[in-house]
């Protein structure tokens, strides 16, 4: 099973690229080092109050991805408050 989650983030406080870069890549590389996931920016656009974060897991259990991927998702809600970002919307999907 692979587990697919998106989120969406709103970066209120963002007043230049490089704002939002760092922000992007702090959740980047806590969520890598936390829970050995894979996780990259997928919509690279020149928006700098908006961000897509893809993370992804592979495993034999689904239950185990959930509840990972769950794990996960609160975790990003965390980290970006922190960071003056705002998760706006989060998608699951298992292939």
């Amino acid at each position: 099973m692979i587990a697919f989650l998106t989120l969406e983030l709103a970066i209120e406080d963002a007043q230049s690229l490089k704002d939002k870069r760092r922000i992007v890549r702090s959740l980047k590389d806590r969520l890598r080092s936390h829970f050995n996931v894979s996780v990259a920016e997928l919509d690279a656009n020149g928006l700098w109050n908006r961000a897509t974060i893809g993370v992804v897991s592979v495993s034999d259990s689904r239950d185990y991805l959930d509840g990972l991927m769950r794990n996960v998702e609160r975790q990003a809600v965390r980290i970006a408050n922190n960071g003056g970002a705002e998760i706006a919307s989060s998608f699951l999907d298992f292939l």
